[in-house]
């Protein structure tokens, strides 16, 4: 599973113009069932995806963004293993390798 933390680079008037063009990419995102959350930090300076899937594709996805072939934010990608979850998010989880 990976976390993706989004660092806009330009000023919000450029990211609101192409709003509409990130959230329909997400929501291709999420009928692929590649992502599993996603919202704007506080302060809005950036945003999070919750994604799972395979890195390699997830970087090809990251690079269809609006947002980044637009050149407007960067992409800090986190993987991790959620060995532990709430009860209500217990279809997450995943053993450790080995």
């Amino acid at each position: 599973m990976f976390i993706v933390s989004l660092s806009y680079t330009a000023p919000l008037s450029a990211v609101d113009a192409l709003l509409d063009a990130h959230v329909a990419w997400l929501q291709r995102g999420y009928a692929d069932g590649a992502f599993l959350a996603s919202g704007r930090k506080v302060p809005r300076n950036g945003g999070v995806i919750l994604a799972r899937g395979e890195r390699a594709a997830l970087e090809q996805r990251l690079a269809e963004d609006p947002f980044a072939q637009a050149g407007l934010a960067q992409y800090d990608i986190t993987e991790f293993i959620p060995t532990l979850t709430a009860a209500d998010l217990d279809a997450l989880r995943e053993p450790l390798p080995g």
